[in-house]
């Protein structure tokens, strides 16, 4: 098949149409040459469809104006009949995830708007100027940040024999769906898609040898984040809140959630602790006080340190240049010191296995 022009979604969706039947496309993306298919299967042709993305990947990537296609695989459906047998679970994948990594850790959130995304950025650089090397996956595939906090805004990667190669700044190798899509398109995804893309930046990044691998993830306390937690060896979790009530009640779900999934818990990072003044240097305590330790130390759980509201961190994320790339600025040294202690931790083997697949009880009684 060949156009003139460049390949508009409608000669992709004509393209897929001769491999598989369009009603499987369930989503597509199209950005700058960068084309993302997520197609909806049923499980019991895992085998023929795998083989038919393969077919589909080649040959989108020779239409014009395509740089790279990814094909992701979901299995939302289920065969129509009523006596139809049970639907097998799908094998596990033949490459691993992230096999060079010796430590996978998740910054995570009970909710939204607690600065987790700051925080896991300032984090990963911490521990690699502590001489780790570290890599960072944003998994808040609704809201990736972290292309703009590490001056990454219209940046896209490479691939290289069937690998996403990850982009680099600041000592860092970093992969986002940010890196994918335009900041304004929204990511009208179901829960297997978004899991299904997560496992496959994991799998089919060529992420290399990394002491460690940060992943940012999405906030709460979903489907997401038992997806990475049952099928990542993740060494531990780190939780992120703020001082205020609203935020600890959701904070201590998180814990819960990863106890619940045996993942280690390395800590509680306590964000905009209080607002440091640049002018008089008072700090004033505008959520609350020493909220996220009460509540650390009541679940016996390690408490790592506190993050204060500074406009330096704002002006700094916003400019792509992260405060911990300074180690001798006041926050940039806070960060330095919960990074040495999260080394400590790791280098003493925290975590390792991936939690077992159990079903999740609800975490607090109807």
């Amino acid at each position: 098949m060949f156009w003139t022009r460049n390949a508009t979604k409608e000669d992709i969706t004509t393209a897929l149409g001769a491999i598989i039947d369009p009603d499987m496309i369930s989503g597509l993306v199209m950005q700058d040459g960068n084309v993302l298919v997520t197609l909806d299967i049923d499980p019991a042709r895992h085998v023929e469809m795998e083989q038919a993305a393969a077919k589909a990947k080649m040959t989108l990537e020779r239409l014009k104006g395509i740089k790279q296609a990814q094909i992701i695989l979901t299995a939302e459906k289920t065969p129509a009949r009523a006596d139809a047998p049970p639907i097998p679970k799908l094998p596990e994948q033949t490459r691993e995830i992230a096999p060079q990594v010796k430590h996978i850790i998740a910054v995570a959130s009970g909710k939204g708007g607690v600065g987790k995304s700051t925080v896991a950025v300032n984090l990963a650089i911490a521990l690699q100027q502590t001489g780790l090397s570290v890599g960072l996956l944003d998994a808040d595939v609704y809201g990736p940040s972290v292309p703009m906090l590490l001056g990454l805004r219209d940046k896209k990667p490479e691939s290289r024999d069937d690998y996403l190669l990850p982009l680099e700044a600041h000592g860092l190798k970093i992969m986002s769906m940010g890196f994918m899509v335009k900041e304004e398109t929204p990511m009208v995804w179901r829960g297997p898609m978004v899991q299904s893309a997560l496992l496959q930046m994991l799998r089919d990044v060529r992420w290399g040898a990394l002491d460690v691998l940060v992943i940012d993830m999405p906030p709460g306390t979903g489907d997401t984040q038992l997806t990475i937690a049952q099928r990542v060896k993740l060494a531990g979790a780190v939780i992120v809140s703020t001082p205020q009530d609203i935020a600890l009640l959701d904070t201590v779900k998180g814990v819960q959630m990863f106890q619940k999934v045996s993942v280690p818990i390395l800590g509680i990072i306590e964000n905009m602790s209080y607002f440091s003044c640049p002018h008089c240097g008072e700090n004033a305590d505008i959520f609350g006080q020493h909220g996220a330790r009460t509540r650390a130390a009541e679940m016996n759980v390690r408490f790592l340190g506190e993050i204060p509201l500074n406009i330096e961190v704002r002006e700094k994320s916003d400019q792509g240049m992260p405060v911990a790339l300074d180690p001798l600025h006041p926050v940039g040294r806070i960060f330095h010191g919960i990074a040495l202690e999260i080394r400590e931790t790791l280098l003493q083997g925290a975590g390792g296995q991936p939690a077992p697949l159990i079903t999740i009880e609800p975490l607090v009684e109807a």
